[in-house]
C-alpha cells in the first residue's frame, strides 16, 4: 500500500524516516507537525509483530501492536505526512548527494530524496536454535518480563540458559512468580550461582533441552535430552539483538557492538543518547536501531527528540541561506550608503 500515491523518481522530501514502528511515527508525527515535509519508509515488519498485546505504554496498555501502528500512521498523515509500504516502502540503501541532503533506494526501484534522514529500523530477535521455539516467540516464548511478566505471575516460568545473563534473568522473573526454574542448557552454572539461585528459591533442571511441550494452544513444558519433562507455561530466553543498519552501513556508518557486563548481546548503531544524531552530519536514529534494551515509550520518545532535532537543524539552515541570501542582494546598495568621495 502506498498511502501517499508519491512513487515518481523525483519524490524530495525535508525528511525520509526509514522504518515505519513506533520510534519512526512518533518522529514523523512530531516532524509534520512543525509542517515539514516528511516520508516514512514502512517495510511492514515491526519487531513486535508476534505479541497480541503491548503493555507498559501509558494510556495504551492492552492494546495490539497493529492498533498503535495503524492509530500512528493515522496520525502521521493527518498532518500531512506520508507513507509507503510494501516494496515502495523497504529501504535498500541510500547515497549521500553532492549537492547535500541523500538519495534512498526502494526495492521497487523507486529513488526518493531527503534533505534529512532519520532511521528507525528496529532490529532483529536472534533466538536460540530449538525446535518450535520461535513459532511462540511474544506469545509464551518471553524475553522481557516488563512487557509480559504480569500475564505470567504466580505461574510456572522456566529460563532457558544460554549466555551469562540466564541467573540474572532467573533472579528479575522471581519479582513476578516464585515458580521459577533455570534450565542449565548449554551454559553450566558456577558454585556461587546455585547458592544464590537455592537462596531466592529458584529450581535448577539439569541437562539440555530438546522440545518444547505444547497443550492446546499454550505452552505446557520443556523436554530435556534425558526425557525428564519440565512444567512451565512460559519459557524465558535471551535473543541476540541485531541492529536493521542496512541503509546507515550503506552510507559508511559503523555497527557497535552492544556489551552488557563484558558479554557481547548484539549490535546498534551508534547515535547521540539525547538527540539521536550519527556521525555523519543529516543522519538521526532512533529506537531499539540505537538503543536495543528501549522499550515502546523510551523509543517514541527517542523519535521525538531526534524529530525536534532535525527540525532545530533545518530551521539552522533555513537562516543561514536567508542570510546569504539578504547579504547578496543588500551588498551593494550598502556599500554605496557609506562610500566617501
Amino acid at each position: 500500500m502506498d498511502t501517499a500515491k508519491d512513487n515518481t523518481p523525483s519524490a524530495s522530501y525535508d525528511v525520509v524516516v526509514v522504518g515505519g514502528g513506533t520510534a519512526g511515527l512518533a518522529g514523523a508525527l512530531t516532524l509534520a507537525r512543525a509542517r515539514r515535509s516528511v516520508l516514512v519508509l514502512d517495510s511492514g515488519s515491526p519487531r513486535n509483530a508476534p505479541a497480541a498485546h503491548l503493555h507498559g505504554y501509558l494510556g495504551r496498555d492492552g492494546a495490539s501492536p497493529a492498533e498503535l501502528l495503524a492509530l500512528g500512521r493515522a496520525e502521521v498523515t493527518g498532518y500531512g505526512g506520508r507513507i509507503r509500504s510494501g516494496p515502495a516502502g523497504t529501504a535498500l540503501a541510500a547515497d549521500r548527494l553532492p549537492g547535500g541532503g541523500f538519495a534512498v533506494r526502494c526495492a521497487d526501484g523507486s529513488v526518493v530524496r531527503a534533505g534529512r534522514l532519520l532511521i528507525a529500523t528496529g532490529l532483529v530477535d536472534e533466538l536460540p536454535e530449538l525446535p518450535g521455539l520461535r513459532e511462540r516467540w511474544g506469545r509464551d516464548v518471553l524475553h522481557c518480563p516488563y512487557c509480559h511478566g504480569w500475564e505470567v505471575r504466580d505461574e510456572p516460568v522456566a529460563v532457558l540458559a544460554t549466555g551469562p545473563f540466564a541467573v540474572h534473568q532467573a533472579q528479575m522473573w522471581r519479582n513476578w512468580t516464585d515458580r521459577v526454574t533455570l534450565l542449565t542448557h548449554t551454559r553450566p552454572l558456577a558454585g556461587e550461582e546455585r547458592e544464590l539461585l537455592s537462596a531466592l528459591g529458584v529450581a535448577v533442571a539439569e541437562g539440555e533441552v530438546t522440545g518444547l511441550e505444547v497443550t492446546g494452544d499454550r505452552l505446557a513444558g520443556v523436554t530435556l535430552a534425558g526425557g525428564a519433562r519440565v512444567a512451565c507455561t512460559a519459557l524465558v530466553v535471551g535473543p541476540r539483538f541485531t541492529a536493521r543498519a542496512g541503509v546507515a552501513t550503506s552510507l559508511g556508518l559503523p555497527v557497535a557492538t552492544v556489551e552488557r557486563s563484558g558479554a557481547e548481546i548484539g549490535t546498534c548503531l551508534e547515535a547521540d543518547p539525547v538527540t539521536g544524531a550519527t556521525a555523519l552530519r543529516g543522519v538521526w536514529a532512533a529506537g531499539n536501531v540505537a538503543a536495543p534494551m528501549e522499550q515502546l515509550a523510551g523509543a517514541a520518545a527517542a523519535g521525538v527528540r531526534a524529530a525536534v532535532a532535525i527540525n532545530g537543524d533545518l530551521i539552522e539552515e533555513e537562516g543561514l541561506r536567508a542570510l546569504e541570501a539578504h547579504r547578496a542582494a543588500g551588498s551593494g546598495g550598502t556599500q554605496g550608503a557609506f562610500r566617501r568621495g
